[in-house]
Order: structure tokens, then C-alpha cells, then sequence
């Protein structure tokens, strides 16, 4: 499945939450969201990532815009990670990665030869009426939050 392109809908879902709770994207409609997909809670790519975002907490807050993390891992593994990182955000659990079906996600990767299904490293801003303003597909860790940052600037007409 192909990633959503922009201005398209963006696919709604209901994930369970780090915190036991559940999250419904169209119910975030009125707000801007960073709905970002990791492949592996507690990995280091996507810890360093993770730590990233809260450490630029204050500059999502500052646009308005509430971050998700979305990954294949059961929701006791996303609530650990959360805690271990002291992280300031919502990480959602997409167990049967139906979420990263539907927004194209849940790719085939390959690492020393071999070869398996897993979460891209892709981030989505949403804009207040549920559509997709931009797409990061195979984003760095390390370059997420100055592009996505910036990103959200030129949307917003900062």
C-alpha cells in the first residue's frame, strides 16, 4: 500500500495509549498532529528520536501541534518505553500494524540479508481538518524535529 499523499483524508484509527487509555485521530480534528511511525520501541534509532521530540516539547506545543508515536509493539512494551524515556507525548500501539497498513507503513525491510515486514520510519502532519499536509517518508531520527518543525511553520504561515 502506497503512502497517503497530501490532502487526502487522513485515514482515521483508534490505538490503545502508553497509558492504558485510547487515542481516535478524528477526535484530535480542530489541532495539528505529528502522527510518527517508529519501528521498534527502545531500539536506538528510534530511542534517540523518541528523546528528540521531548527534548523539542516545548517547540511542538508552541505550534499547537500534539505528537503520536505509532509502532507495531504491544501496548505494555509502548508504556515502558514511555516511562524508561520520561516521555511527554503519546505513543500508540498498532499490535496488529493494521494502522501502518493503512497509511503504508508496514513495509518489507532487509538487514543482513535477510528479509521481513516491519514499521518505516515515516512522519505525517495533520492538519486541523484531518488531512494530510505533509509526508517525512524514511526520515532520520536526527533530522525529524528541525523538518518537521519547519514544516509546521510554513503550514501554519509563521
Amino acid at each position: 500500500m502506497s503512502l497517503p499523499e497530501i490532502g487526502q483524508p487522513a485515514p482515521d484509527f483508534t490505538l490503545p495509549a502508553d497509558d492504558g487509555s485510547s487515542v481516535t485521530l478524528s477526535e484530535l480534528r480542530g489541532g495539528w498532529v505529528v502522527l510518527y511511525f517508529y519501528p521498534k520501541a527502545s531500539t536506538p534509532g528510534c530511542t534517540t528520536q523518541a528523546c528528540s521530540i521531548r527534548d523539542n516539547g516545548d517547540e511542538y506545543r508552541s505550534r499547537g501541534a500534539r505528537v503520536l508515536g505509532v509502532s507495531p509493539d504491544p501496548q505494555a512494551k509502548v508504556a515502558k518505553f514511555h516511562d524508561a524515556q520520561d516521555l511527554d507525548f503519546t505513543l500508540l500501539a498498532d499490535e496488529d500494524h493494521a494502522v501502518c497498513d493503512a497509511y503504508g507503513t508496514w513495509v518489507e525491510k532487509s538487514m543482513y540479508g535477510n528479509k521481513y515486514m516491519g514499521a518505516s520510519r515515516t512522519t505525517f502532519i495533520v492538519d486541523p481538518d484531518g488531512k494530510i499536509a505533509e509526508v517525512f517518508p524514511k526520515i532520520t531520527p536526527k533530522q525529524h524535529d528541525a523538518k518537521v518543525l519547519k514544516a509546521l511553520d510554513r503550514l501554519q504561515g509563521a
